[in-house]
């Protein structure tokens, strides 16, 4: 089955084919370092990262541009009422946010580039557009584009021609959905904005926030690239006004694919701190809640469906976890003699699922069905070794994709749980039960769940 995405320039499934063969070019919008990444936007970065994630497995080599906002409305009015410089501010929520990026198992990108270093390459594409007529200056020095010259303008977001506002401005960053109209390309230095200021032909200011990613995407990946993510809360307006500036600054069809995740809500209701279900990951972690079923939690729906985040849902995850670390257990310990049934992996129905527009309950479904009847096999001794060894390959080359089998077990091997676990044995094997018990409920409340085997004694994270 060919790989294929729903793309939402199109709202249609769509065959992928690269422009460059075996290459895949990505662009992610990053983080506005103004405050710590919550749950809902590390649902997002989970969604690009199981989609780069299979586009290497399918062979393709993928570069990753992922862009850190460290200017705009947002960061400036923090980083003035914290009384921070900026950079303080930015590269403290940057540090943050990169940590739980390495914390979840996401892949790094290829780059990282922060607006700031790129003003000036702003400031020479603000001037192509000014030169081609696609955009004007005002007289307090600040220059729009004109959305009235770029006749396709509303298309990724299905706006209706006949409620957009053409003459009108709206100099914020970001805006509400039904204020379609001319936005800014440079924001003329205010008062509010502090020192904050680069210069430009038109007077001190600095730049919107849409020319921010077009110029930082296309200087790594070219005018026209393959792929575009984000969150549906980026579609209007920072996509399509990037659509719109891109498309007439290079002449080029800009991006050929443009996927977009859904929102996340905890207990079935919008994220809200007044409700008191809005978490940053720390606070999730707080909740003896594993790193490794968290990722697995934001990772298991769909990225076009809603995600509704509560935190039995984070113990199913570490329960199906569990289950996939079990097995490999069990199948590491098939005799190198036993002879027996030799069931094949399921990588045809894993990649026929995710060649469905990453459709990971579908792979999932046959991972785990797969899983079953590899335990009923060694439950009966009737699964041969050689099966055992392409089962445990098969393992290691879905968590290529998952990230969740084998990720975060080191950290339960500490001195300190060794030296526990050690313990416990002695006092067992001394008949102290009222001691070995004790030692398990102090594992228990580390989340270590003990099993004691004919083998020996194996550990689980609960």
């Amino acid at each position: 089955m060919a790989l294929k995405f729903t793309n939402t320039l199109s709202r249609r499934l769509e065959t992928f084919e690269p422009i460059h063969s075996g290459e895949v070019r990505l662009y992610t919008c990053g983080p506005t370092v103004y405050d710590t990444a919550h749950i809902g936007n590390l649902r997002t970065f989970m969604f690009e990262d199981l989609l780069k994630r299979y586009l290497i497995y399918k062979g393709y080599r993928v570069s990753h541009i992922m862009n850190i906002t460290d200017v705009d409305d947002k960061t400036i009015g923090r980083a003035i009422a914290e009384e921070l410089s900026l950079t303080e501010l930015t590269e403290h929520h940057t540090r943050l946010f990169l940590e739980d990026l390495r914390a979840l198992n996401i892949l790094p990108a290829d780059h990282l580039p922060r607006a700031t270093e790129f003003i000036p390459q702003m400031v020479e594409g603000i001037k192509v557009l000014l030169e081609k007529g696609h955009a004007y200056r005002t007289d307090e020095g600040s220059v729009f584009f004109d959305v009235s010259s770029f006749p396709e303008y509303g298309r990724l977001a299905r706006l209706d021609p006949e409620q957009l506002r053409p003459g009108e401005r709206v100099a914020d960053d970001d805006y509400q959905k039904d204020e379609a109209r001319d936005f800014a390309l440079w924001k003329a230095h205010k008062p509010a904005d502090g020192n904050y200021a680069w210069p430009s032909p038109w007077g001190k200011g600095r730049p919107g926030w849409h020319i921010e990613c077009s110029i930082m995407s296309t200087h790594f990946l070219g005018k026209h690239f393959d792929i575009h993510c984000g969150g549906v809360d980026n579609i209007f307006p920072h996509h399509e006004n990037e659509i719109a500036q891109s498309r007439c600054l290079y002449d080029t069809p800009f991006v050929n694919l443009w996927l977009h995740s859904e929102h996340l809500i905890v207990d079935g209701k919008k994220m809200s701190k007044s409700l008191g279900n809005f978490y940053i990951l720390r606070e999730v972690l707080d909740r003896q809640c594993q790193l490794e079923a968290v990722r697995y939690t934001l990772l298991a729906t769909h990225y076009r469906q809603r995600l509704n985040f509560t935190f039995p849902r984070v113990q199913e995850s570490q329960k199906a976890i569990n289950r996939l670390r079990e097995l490999v257990r069990r199948l590491e310990e098939v005799p190198s003699s036993q002879t027996g049934a030799r069931p094949a992996p399921p990588d045809e129905a894993v990649e026929t699922a995710l060649d469905d527009d990453l459709n990971i309950a579908g792979a999932l479904g046959a991972v785990f069905s797969w899983a079953k009847e590899l335990f009923g096999l060694m439950d009966g001794h009737d699964l041969s070794h050689e099966a055992a060894c392409k089962s445990l390959e098969a393992l290691r080359r879905y968590d290529e994709i998952l990230g969740v089998i084998y990720f975060n077990l080191d950290s339960e091997a500490d001195e300190d749980i060794k030296a526990l676990i050690k313990e416990r044995d002695r006092a067992r094997k001394a008949g102290d039960w009222t001691r070995a018990d004790a030692l398990r409920e102090e594992l228990l409340a580390r989340g270590i769940i003990l099993e004691d085997t004919p083998t020996g004694t194996v550990r689980k994270k609960g």
